[in-house]
């Protein structure tokens, strides 16, 4: 028993953890029973650097086994050989598709002691697929190319891997091993045509150039990548076809995917096309992505002055793409499109695509080089890190930015590398969090130590995330911080750009106004200030996510007044500095809505909220009422109580917009909530001129009640909507009725002008237009007026406006009385005779007709366009007035309520009912959109242009989205419910 533990405990100590260790190592000759062989000390050490001394000595022992001929040269290798040794262990220590590699070919590890230069590459697999001085075909072709390719790989892999098991192996650059890729990869494909060129008759009469794109065009390939190429034909295009198909399928076979689908067209275009093909196809139909993929193209196989003159005529083309009409939309769409598509449970461990990954600085990069490489020829590189290093030296980019940027995605790419050769797949994901053996193993291959308490796992963890956010806040600040350097008054030479360059970036941004945009730049960084060193903190990262909104230009303008209006409140810059959630909505905010500002400057409390979003969601409204209400009433005066009342408004009218722009509400919530801020300013208000009407005449001689109509009344107001309303009094036993309507209309009217004096708010009319008589008749009535109005005189149109009467304000009891007074009116007993229901329809049409704004678009009248708000109400409310009396259910003042009561009782197919309830919801939350937008009410919705995005934008479609989908929906939902309407409001 003590035997069998003690070899394990002492192979521990050269870092092998496999319970078969000690046997194998025993099989190679370099452990006894008392320990490591005397001569294996060094190899045994060198296996303890391995990325996985496990799997390094497990494929060890399978090259022996393979061939027990040879283990004598390899072992002798392993052991005085400290260059071979340590490339070996180093690449069978992190891959095993190499290890199997070898094990197939076990001679191959002597390859690593005099590797093939790169210039002999194309020799080397020229010379594989040819034997006795024929070209091989085929399946020969391919499986002889295959071992000859996946060589250099090895070699490659070796160079890099050596170092970290000896140091006495040279260590490979980053670009070294990228480079050497490259180079493989393009022999790779001219072996590849010879081979096609052998299998394909008549090649003589086609000359075919490959251009290599992407990765391989920089020269800067993974091990495992898909290799982009586009293909450019002279003579006979259908043997150049069949030329690169069969190119692309031995080299697909045996080395990489060869990936075509950049040419023209992408894959629906042809394979292959002539040099005047692609000349037509780029000045005529590319777009501006096109020509940022054609920034790396080179010529890498077939003929070299075909390949050569396509070169030549692409580049005037690439580097005159920033002066293209659709530059910045197109490059936005290339920018945005990335994150979008990457699923939210890997996104913080994608190294290409995520944020922070390889592709913020591909991107940076290949954007800046388009904007500025057009008049300096020093940027016109093909590989990141070159043009990176350019972008540097020329001034555009801080030196010690490039110089951070280019360690970050050197140690990114490392590691990208690492994963990949562990199998010799094409992965781009970092190890989960709880896998502490991919973590462990890939700390090796990375050449990551422990330091101090921490193991190599953790430092490799905190050295991943260091250069994410490094890259993340780099790619701002490339984009960005040239341009605050570029309006600050102190000397930076060496960093400023001019103003014209910095008009032509920030245009590259989307900013449709370049030159207003760096005129707010310097507003917001000009001086020494505090104030002004933080604004240049901020900007970089502002005016980043501020590129993402429907708004660009609006957006900045609206943080510039924010900030101006905000200047003396202390904590504001504060807030925005500390809290990163808090600068991410409102970037969102201020470049999509234009009332969230105006209502921002005067209620900055909300500010608070936005890092927050139970706050933002807020309280249950019934709350918030009462909170509003006892605030207001513990003011002193009527002025102070109306302007609390006011405040409190304001505050939840914008953080209600903020949540609904965030998608945090739904339409019912929204509704909701504004219609109960708004009921709850009637109630203080009415109660604050109450009580000062009472001072000046010494009693109150009257009770009020204020009874909700319209939205108010159905609790579905918008951002816009007005407050119908009647006021109704009842005198006290101490009063004549004259008097009361005396007191009654004084207090009444004080409520309507105290809130609708003017203000820079949104406005808050009380409308009581809907009281009999109309405007001609009194403010204020009696309840006993109003019953024996109503029962003598009342018209049906009176009738359908009080279903949505509710008691909101004032006198409980005599509100209540009211409501039950007014039900026989608007729930006829036996609903409507034929000439009322022709008066209903009759009014409908000439509303339809007549009020309807010239020149709009009935398609997109939110309120009173086809199947939108008012179709849909008049459906119900005549189906309240039919019904009502014998189906209690409609008798409701919400729209949503009586629908569903619709369809409960039989009065209209559920598939009817489905349609005309989606109508209301997206006409009711697209008029309150709009509003968002534009700042003031609206009810045609937009349908172009950026307001129309902004628009769609709070539907939750993307900037880079087709808005044009969004009215599609819109048109398509209200014209199904507008044929219901037609069905079921005329014809039943």
């Amino acid at each position: 028993m003590v035997d069998s533990v003690r070899p394990a405990a002492s192979t521990a100590r050269f870092g092998f953890t496999s319970d078969h260790a000690a046997d194998e190592l025993r099989a190679a000759g370099w452990w006894t029973d008392a320990g490591p062989d005397a001569g294996a000390e060094p190899l045994l050490a060198a296996f303890a650097h391995a990325p996985d001394p496990d799997l390094a000595l497990r494929t060890i022992d399978r090259i022996r086994d393979a061939d027990r001929d040879g283990w004598p040269d390899l072992d002798a290798a392993l052991r005085t050989d400290p260059v071979v040794r340590g490339k070996l262990l180093g690449v069978v220590g992190s891959s095993t598709a190499l290890g199997d590699y070898l094990v197939g070919a076990p001679d191959a590890w002597r390859r690593l002691d005099t590797p093939t230069p790169a210039a002999e590459y194309a020799a080397t697999l020229q010379a594989a697929v040819h034997v006795d001085g024929d070209v091989l075909a085929g399946g020969d072709a391919e499986q002889a190319l295959r071992r000859a390719y996946r060589g250099l790989v090895l070699e490659i892999a070796a160079a890099d891997l050596g170092h970290l098991v000896d140091t006495q192996v040279e260590a490979a650059t980053f670009a070294d091993t990228t480079h050497a890729l490259t180079a493989a990869a393009d022999a790779a494909l001219q072996a590849g045509l010879t081979v096609a060129e052998h299998e394909t008759r008549g090649s003589a009469d086609a000359t075919l150039a490959v251009i290599a794109m992407g990765k391989c065009g920089g020269r800067e390939l993974n091990y495992v990548s898909d290799v982009d190429v586009v293909f450019v034909g002279d003579g006979d295009l259908q043997v150049g076809t069949r030329l690169a198909t069969t190119m692309m399928r031995v080299v697909g076979k045996a080395c990489f995917e060869v990936d075509a689908a950049l040419r023209p067209e992408g894959k629906a275009g042809a394979l292959v096309r002539t040099l005047e093909g692609h000349e037509a196809y780029y000045k005529k139909w590319a777009r501006t992505w096109e020509f940022q993929a054609l920034l790396k193209a080179r010529p890498a196989a077939g003929d070299a002055d075909l390949g050569r003159r396509y070169a030549e005529l692409v580049a005037p083309m690439v580097w005159s793409a920033a002066e293209r009409d659709n530059f910045v939309a197109d490059v936005q769409h290339m920018r945005r499109r990335v994150e979008r598509h990457i699923p939210a449970e890997i996104a913080d461990r994608e190294l290409k695509l995520g944020r922070g990954g390889l592709r913020d600085v591909e991107f940076a990069v290949q954007l800046l080089q388009l904007v500025h490489g057009r008049i300096d020829h020093e940027l016109r590189s093909a590989s990141t890190l070159d043009a990176l290093a350019a972008l540097g030296t020329g001034g555009y980019v801080a030196r010690t930015d490039a110089e951070e940027m280019a360690e970050s995605y050197e140690f990114l790419r490392v590691l990208e590398h690492r994963l990949q050769l562990r199998a010799l797949r094409r992965t781009h994901l970092y190890p989960e969090p709880d896998d502490t053996t991919a973590l462990r193993w890939l700390a090796r291959a990375a050449g990551i130590r422990s330091s101090g308490a921490r193991t190599r796992s953790e430092e490799l963890d905190t050295a991943f995330r260091k250069h994410v956010r490094r890259v993340r806040r780099l790619h701002e600040k490339l984009f960005y911080r040239p341009l605050l350097d570029s309006v600050a008054r102190v000397p930076s030479a060496a960093l400023r750009l001019t103003a014209k360059q910095a008009q032509q970036r920030l245009t590259a941004l989307g900013f449709a106004s370049p030159e207003g945009a760096l005129q707010h730049i310097r507003a917001l960084t000009n001086g020494v200030s505090r104030r002004a060193a933080i604004q240049q903190t901020l900007l970089p990262v502002l005016l980043d996510l501020l590129a993402d909104t429907p708004e660009p230009d609006g957006g900045l303008l609206a943080y510039r007044r924010v900030s101006e209006e905000l200047a003396d409140t202390p904590w504001y810059l504060r807030v925005l500095r500390d809290e990163a959630a808090v600068v991410e909505n409102l970037a969102t905010l201020l470049g999509t809505s234009r009332l969230v500002p105006d209502l921002l400057v005067r209620a900055p409390e909300v500010l608070h909220m936005l890092g927050d979003a139970e706050r933002l969601r807020g309280r249950p409204p019934a709350e918030t009422a009462t909170s509003l209400r006892a605030a207001a009433r513990r003011q002193p005066g009527l002025e102070a109580a109306v302007a609390t009342a006011r405040s409190l408004r304001r505050h939840e009218m914008l953080r209600v917009a903020c949540a609904d722009v965030l998608g945090l509400l739904d339409v019912p919530a929204v509704c909701d909530a504004l219609s109960s801020v708004w009921a709850a300013v009637l109630q203080s208000a009415l109660e604050a001129a109450t009580r000062y009407q009472q001072a000046q005449v010494g009693s109150v001689p009257a009770r009020i009640a204020v009874i909700g109509m319209g939205r108010l009344g159905g609790s579905e107001l918008g951002y816009g909507s007005d407050a119908d309303v009647l006021f109704v009094c009842e005198r006290t036993s101490e009063a004549t009725d004259e008097q009361a309507l005396k007191f009654a209309t004084t207090v009444a009217e004080t409520v309507r002008k105290m809130l609708g004096a003017p203000t820079q708010d949104p406005a808050l009319e009380v409308d009581a237009n809907l009281r009999p008589e109309g405007r001609s008749g009194p403010l204020v009535r009696t309840f006993e007026s109003y019953r024996a109005y109503y029962e003598r005189w009342g018209e049906v149109w009176e009738a359908q406006a009080l279903l949505r009467a509710r008691f909101l304000a004032g006198d409980t009891d005599l509100g209540d009385r009211f409501i039950a007074a007014v039900d026989p009116f608007r729930y006829p007993e036996g609903g409507l005779d034929a000439a009322k229901l022709r008066e209903v329809r009759r009014i409908k049409a000439r509303v339809d007709t007549e009020r309807m704004p010239r020149g709009a678009d009935p398609s997109m009248h939110t309120k009173l366009g086809r199947g939108g708000l008012a179709d849909v109400e008049w459906t119900v409310q005549l189906a309240q007035l039919r019904r009502a009396h014998e189906v209690p259910e409609l008798r409701t003042t919400s729209t949503p309520e009586a629908l569903e009561a619709m369809a409960e009782a039989g009065l209209a197919a559920r598939e009817d009912v489905d349609a005309l309830r989606e109508a209301w919801s997206l006409a009711t939350r697209a008029r309150n959109a709009a509003m968002l937008v534009r700042g003031k009410a609206v009810d045609q919705l937009p349908t172009s242009g950026r307001e129309l995005t902004a628009v769609a934008s709070v539907f939750g479609y993307g900037v880079d989205d087709d808005a044009g989908e969004f009215l599609d929906t819109y048109r398509k939902t209200t014209r199904q419910a507008h044929a219901v309407v037609e069905r079921l409001f005329y014809e039943q």
